[in-house]
C-alpha cells in the first residue's frame, strides 16, 4: 500500500501543534500526521498599525515564541492565528453575547476576509504562510443571530462565527478561496509548507 507522502517526509521529525483549537487538531489528524498538542498561552497584542494579514502573521509568530528555548533539532512547532477582516477592522474573539451580536450584525449581508496565518518554527528557521478567503454572509435576522449565539456560544472564534456551524449552513451565500482556511487552517498551504521544509 502506498504510504502518506507527508508522513514519510516527516518520519524523523517531532511535530508539535502549539494550539488548543480542536479544529486545527482535527485537520492535522486528517492530513495523517503524528503530532503532540502543546498549547502555550501568550498575550495576543499586536502593534496597532498592522493591517489584515500582517496581524495574523505577527500573532502566529508570537505564539511560537515560548517554544524557542526548548526546541530540539528534529522539532517542528506549528502555531496559527485567524483574523476576520472587515472594513479595515480586525474582528477578534467576542468577549460576550453583546459583542458577538454586534460582530455578526456588522458582517451580515456583506463580504469579509478570513485570514489564517500558520507559522512553522524549527531550531534553525521560521516560515509563515497565510491563506485569505473571501466570504459573503446573508443578511441575518436578529432572531437568527441570537439563536446561533445561544446554541453555539462562538466566543472562541474570530468574528464570532464558525463556518462549520449552524450559521455557516444557513448564512454563507458566497465563498472565494479555501474552506478549511475559514475553519482555522489552510490545509493545502500547510501540506505544501511541510513538504518543502
Amino acid at each position: 500500500m502506498t504510504k502518506n507522502p507527508l508522513k514519510e517526509k516527516l518520519s524523523d521529525k517531532k511535530i508539535i501543534l502549539g494550539s488548543g483549537s480542536p479544529r486545527r487538531k482535527m485537520f492535522l489528524e486528517e492530513l495523517g500526521l503524528d503530532f503532540e498538542v502543546r498549547p502555550k498561552s501568550v498575550e495576543e497584542i499586536y502593534p496597532q498599525e498592522l493591517q489584515g494579514q500582517e496581524i495574523s502573521e505577527y500573532l502566529a509568530q508570537l505564539k511560537a515564541t515560548p517554544f524557542k528555548e526548548e526546541l530540539e533539532s528534529n522539532h517542528i512547532v506549528i502555531t496559527s492565528d485567524t483574523v476576520v477582516w472587515h472594513n479595515k477592522t480586525s474582528l477578534a474573539k467576542a468577549a460576550d453575547k453583546a459583542e458577538a451580536f454586534e460582530m455578526l450584525r456588522t458582517l451580515s449581508g456583506d463580504w469579509h476576509e478570513v485570514i489564517t496565518s500558520v507559522c512553522f518554527t524549527t531550531k534553525e528557521s521560521q516560515k509563515t504562510v497565510s491563506g485569505i478567503t473571501k466570504v459573503k454572509l446573508k443578511d441575518f435576522t436578529d432572531d437568527e443571530i441570537n439563536y446561533y449565539i445561544d446554541t453555539c456560544q462562538p466566543f472562541d472564534k474570530a468574528g464570532a462565527y464558525g463556518i462549520q456551524e449552524w450559521i455557516g449552513m444557513i448564512g454563507i451565500s458566497e465563498i472565494q478561496g479555501s474552506y478549511t482556511n475559514v475553519v482555522g487552517l489552510p490545509t493545502h498551504l500547510v501540506y505544501q509548507a511541510l513538504i518543502e521544509l
